[in-house]
This record gives C-alpha cells, structure tokens and sequence, in this order.
C-alpha cells in the first residue's frame, strides 16, 4: 500500500509543503512514483516520517536528522521508547496537578480560606516551569528547589551587580570579573551541571516575566554580569595570544557565543548515549564546534593550538562551560577524527 503526498499529509498533519521540504533536502524522499510522476510513499517511507517528527519534537534540528538516522545506532524502537517516556511524564504532571486543585477546591467548598495568594503563586511557579521541565527534572533541578540559603545567595549577587552599575562600575573592574565569575559557577551548579537545563532556564529567563519578577534579574543586570564574565575569560585567553590574535579574538567572542550552551548540551546527549567520536552524529556536532570557535579564533591552526593550550593550563576557562573531565576528552577524540589526526 503506498499513500500519495496529499493524503499522507492528511493523515498524519504534516503539510504538503514540509514534505516537499524534505524530499528536496533528502530527508524524506518517496519510495516510488506513480506514471503520473506523483510521489508515493510506503510503509517504510512512513516510518522514517514517524521518527523525523518524533526527533523535531525532541529539539533536534533538521540539519542533523539525517546525520542521525544515517547511523547505524539510530533504531525506531528507541524513539518509539522516548515518546512513551515523555508521555508518561506529562500524564503524571497533569494528575498532580489535578489532585492540587482539587484539594484547593475541596478546601473552598468547606469554607476553609486557604491563602489563595500562596496557592496561585505556587501554581504559577509550577506551571511555569512545567513548560520547560518534566517533574523528573525539576526533581534534579537546584534552581527549582532552592532553600532560603540559596535564594539568599543570588538575592546577594543581584544586589552586588545592581550597586556595581548605579555607581558606574565598569564590567571590565576586577570586582565585576570576580562576580561574573561566581555567577556562573552559582549557575553551573544551581542547573545541576546540565547543559541542557542551562538552555532551558536562558529560555526561561527570556520568555517568563514572572521569572524576572521573582529572581529581580533584570535583563541590565544580565548583560552587565555576561560581559564582566566574558572579559573574565578574554583575560586569561591574552596571555596565550599574539596582539593581532587577541585584538580579532576580542571584536568577535560574543557575537555567536549564545550559540555555546546549546551546541554543549547536544554534545552532551550524545556522550551520554554512547555514540563514538568518530560516529556521525558527533562528527556534524564537531563541524559546528569547529565552526564557532573560527568565528572568534579565524583559521590559523597556530592559533587553535594555543587556545588548546590555555585551556590545558587555565582551568578558570572551564568555569561555566558545563564540560566534565570525561566529556572534554571525548570532545577532543571527536575533534582530532574531525581534522584528520589520530583520535
């Protein structure tokens, strides 16, 4: 049985024009013809439909798909099993949050006055961040279950960047690079070390205002605590470059460096997945790291050699990069099978 384009795209809610999109970039290309030259797929071409939607909804870019399904350690039934556990977690969230409301209702219905200001702003707080985290996550998310010790902390460190900016403290005083400093080690550790919770709390941050209106991190603060923390880095880069490496290196750092937290944690899944090196999956990933760091180092493999070098010697660098030990070698691996030296 085979379905013309049409009504597969009826059938399973992917447009006539996704389709054309993916068989012109090789994604999704129909098995078969019909004399009329209409594209036919079968059940073979549905599956691998079936596993492209199920990866998009899972974050993966379409410029990776393929690169994934092209592996040999790329099986439906793996999908097939992280759907289900995704659905599992969103049909436990919603009981929870059920049985919430209907213990606030309950409580209602007997004339009881709960404080309803705590119950919405626990509700908010919750729903919120059950946009961007399964209840297994929040579980292990610091930032989520922060005690009073720990609010008190960051409460102290937007205090300290507000001060620094009403008295015109450049982000470049020592006072700033220190703060920028253990920001990111507070926010390396409050994320659990997870790179990938670290993309969805910026995602947070940028599209949840009730989230600023808790944590006070007005977007002011944001930018001068990035900046201080980037020169913080450029700082310990110096002293390994050339005037002119260093001058190219500091007009272009920042310009993709909101990239880096996103490209880690795909690095991440793969690592944790077992996916070697030299598999494609994490050599597309190794292009995109090669890639970005031309951006602000340009193409002169001395260069590279000493940025290699700064990190091998500096461990500060490591500080908000959501790296581990075994994760930076495995970078590497990938990284040497990428340029063509031995892994």
């Amino acid at each position: 049985m085979t379905l013309k384009i049409g009504e597969l795209a009826r059938r399973t809610g992917v447009t006539v024009r996704a389709l054309h999109h993916y068989d012109s970039i090789g994604l999704l290309q129909p098995s078969a013809r019909s004399d009329a030259g209409y594209r036919l797929y079968d059940r073979h071409d549905i599956a691998r439909l079936h596993q492209i939607q199920a990866l998009r909804r899972f974050g993966m870019p379409l410029a990776d798909i393929g690169t994934f399904l092209a592996s040999p350690d790329a099986r439906l039934a793996d999908i097939v099993d992280r759907q289900i556990d995704a659905l599992t977690r969103q049909i436990a969230e919603a009981d929870l949050l059920r049985g919430q409301l209907a213990q606030l209702r309950a409580q209602l219905a007997e004339g009881d006055a709960p404080d309803l200001a705590s119950w919405l702003t626990t509700l908010e707080q919750m729903t919120m961040y059950d946009k961007y985290f399964s209840k297994q996550e929040r579980e292990r998310l610091p930032f989520a279950n922060q005690d009073d010790a720990g609010q008190a902390e960051w409460r102290a460190m937007v205090a300290r960047a507000k001060a620094m900016i009403a008295a015109g403290t450049p982000p470049s005083a020592l006072e700033a690079r220190q703060l920028g400093q253990q920001w990111m080690i507070a926010v390396e550790r409050d994320t659990g070390g997870d790179p990938d919770f670290m993309v969805r709390m910026i995602a947070m941050q940028a599209h949840e205002p009730e989230l600023r209106a808790h944590n006070r991190i007005t977007p002011e603060v944001e930018a001068f605590v990035l900046e201080a923390f980037t020169l913080s880095r450029l700082a310990l880069f110096e002293a390994y470059l050339s005037p002119e490496e260093f001058a190219f290196m500091n007009a272009n750092y920042r310009k993709r460096s909101h990239e880096w937290p996103g490209l880690i944690a795909r690095v991440r899944k793969v690592f944790e997945a077992g996916v070697a090196p030299g598999a494609p999956p994490m050599q597309a990933l190794a292009r995109e790291w090669i890639a970005l760091t031309r951006s602000y180092a340009g193409d002169d493999p001395a260069t590279h050699a000493k940025l290699r070098l700064a990190y091998e010697n500096e461990p500060m660098l490591m500080i908000g990069s959501w790296i581990t030990d075994e994760m930076k070698g495995y970078i590497g691996q990938a990284m040497a099978v990428a340029h063509g030296r031995p892994a």
